[in-house]
C-alpha cells in the first residue's frame, strides 16, 4: 500500500519522547499536537479537555436552536428532542475519552442543567428534582453504568476483549463476597 505522505501526521506523546523526526518518501510529515480521528480528538499529552470544550459547543449550539425554535416546550417532547439530538453528543464514544476531572465533567454536565431549566413546568426546582421529574440519570452516572456494563461483558466473555488482557483478578482468599473482586492498580499520573 502506498503512502500519501501529505495526510501523514506525526505526534509525539508524552513529555519525555525524543521527539524524533521522522521521513516518508524523502518527505517529514506535519509535526501535530493533537489530531482529530473518528471524531475524537487526541492530544500528545492524552488529555480529552478539548474534546469536552468541542462535545459541549456542538450540544450547546443544538440546545439553542432548540429553545428558539420550540414554543410549546412540554416534557415529552424536550426529552425526546434532548435525548435524540443533543445527548448523543455529550456520549458519543465516552468510552475511550470519558473526562475524569472535574471541570471537564462540570463542563458536560451544565448542558444538561441548562436542557432542564429550559421546561417551564420544572421551574423553582432544584436540579436533581428536575432530574427526578424527568426520568433522567446525570450524565455522570450514565457513563459510570456503560462502562459497568462493558465489565460485565468482558468478564463474562460476551466481548471480544481478553479478561486478562483488562483486569488482574484478586486472588486473595481475604475478601468476602463474590469471585470476581479485580485489583485496583495504582498509578503515578493520569494518563492511565
Amino acid at each position: 500500500m502506498l503512502f500519501n505522505v501529505n495526510k501523514c501526521k506525526v505526534m509525539h506523546f508524552r513529555k519525555h519522547n525524543a521527539h524524533y523526526d521522522y521521513t516518508l518518501n524523502n518527505k517529514s510529515p506535519v509535526k501535530v499536537t493533537e489530531e482529530r480521528d473518528l471524531g475524537i480528538v487526541i492530544s500528545g499529552d492524552l488529555k480529552v479537555s478539548q474534546q469536552c470544550s468541542q462535545a459541549y459547543s456542538k450540544a450547546s449550539k443544538l440546545l439553542g436552536v432548540l429553545n428558539r425554535s420550540i414554543v410549546y416546550k412540554s416534557k415529552d417532547i424536550m426529552i425526546k428532542l434532548y435525548k435524540s439530538l443533543v445527548r448523543p453528543h455529550l456520549e458519543y464514544c465516552t468510552a475511550a475519552w470519558s473526562p475524569h476531572y472535574v471541570k471537564d465533567k462540570e463542563l458536560l454536565e451544565r448542558i444538561q442543567r441548562r436542557f432542564t431549566r429550559m421546561i417551564p413546568a420544572l421551574n423553582g426546582l432544584s436540579y436533581s428534582e428536575r432530574l427526578k421529574a424527568l426520568k433522567l440519570w446525570t450524565l455522570e452516572e450514565r457513563r459510570i453504568c456503560a462502562d459497568l456494563i462493558e465489565v460485565y461483558k468482558v468478564l463474562n466473555g460476551l466481548s471480544d476483549v481478553s479478561f486478562r488482557s483488562m483486569f488482574t483478578p484478586d486472588t486473595t482468599k481475604r475478601t468476602r463476597g463474590h469471585s470476581y473482586k479485580l485489583i485496583k492498580s495504582r498509578f503515578n499520573t493520569d494518563l492511565r
